[in-house]
């Protein structure tokens, strides 16, 4: 099968890369690219992997906010005023790690601040809340496969396509709205890495510029996507989102068409590859008996 997919994705798209992807018991996958070790202000080595798989196997607070960041971390609880029938959480699909030395900025943003570093280090996990979008960085990522897979899709760019440096944005776009329907969590914090070595922005804004200008279209469409009561698993989700990108933001551009085609194609081919236990996938997700 023909997979519509760049060659280079935004987390592989330096020179010298190092990308490291571990599945844990085929269930927890794990993204590391271009990054180095980093350390904890005392100086010792960070275990990133670890703190991805501790963030996959606690609980998210989605609901409701809690003040003392994440209530299941050691040291923390619950503050008071939290209610106490949403205190045990929901699953976590996704942990979002974070970056020191060299942020993860857009071209405009790197060419006015060419030598800003991040060299603060906070000590806190925070589960996004539900209904809030946020920008989805591949090069630190930790997912559950068995709960997110599907909508782990990297996007139609790169070369060969009019944007390039948005297919682990989209990606992060697609999965929030996916996982605030099907009552999932996405951490954020924890673990940091090192990055150490910048992209070109020149290069970048010239992969950018239709991203950045798009966006303005995209995060309304995606703050506004309804997905119906009978969509109960990713890939019934994903498939009517594409239906949802190709109705509305085909209007923005005819390279939507294109990438509502290969979402369909991607589920079809998550579903080949991940047959169900007991079953044999079909398009829609649901298991068909052998």
């Amino acid at each position: 099968m023909h997979m519509p997919c760049s060659i280079k994705f935004s987390a592989l798209e330096c020179d010298a890369i190092i990308l490291v992807v571990y599945s844990v018991l085929v269930k927890y996958s794990v993204l590391f690219a271009n990054l180095q070790v980093a350390k904890y202000p005392s100086g010792k080595d960070i275990n990133a992997l670890e703190q991805h798989i501790k963030n996959l196997l606690s609980p998210s607070t989605p609901f409701f906010f809690n003040t003392l960041y994440d209530p299941y971390c050691d040291g923390a609880d619950f503050v008071r005023g939290y209610p106490f029938s949403l205190r045990e959480g929901v699953p976590t699909a996704v942990s979002h790690g974070l970056w020191l030395n060299i942020p993860d900025y857009d071209a405009p943003t790197q060419l006015v601040k060419p030598l800003e570093r991040n060299a603060r280090y906070v000590d806190a996990i925070l589960t996004i809340p539900k209904g809030t979008l946020f920008p989805m960085c591949g090069m630190n990522l930790a997912f559950d496969r068995e709960l997110i897979g599907p909508a782990m899709y990297f996007g139609l760019m790169g070369d060969g396509q009019p944007i390039g440096r948005y297919d682990d944005m989209w990606a992060g776009w697609c999965t929030k709205v996916i996982t605030d329907h099907l009552g999932l969590g996405v951490k954020t914090g924890l673990p940091y890495i090192w990055h150490s070595k910048a992209s070109n922005p020149f290069v970048n804004l010239k992969k950018e510029y239709n991203g950045i200008f798009w966006q303005e279209e995209l995060i309304p469409f995606f703050q506004s996507v309804s997905l119906p009561k009978d969509a109960t698993t990713v890939q019934k989700c994903y498939l009517e989102l594409a239906k949802q990108v190709r109705a509305k933001l085909g209007k923005v551009d005819s390279y939507f068409n294109k990438l509502a085609d290969s979402m369909v194609t991607w589920i079809e081919a998550w579903d080949e590859l991940n047959p169900p236990k007991g079953g044999v996938a079909t398009a829609n997700g649901a298991p068909r008996s052998k």
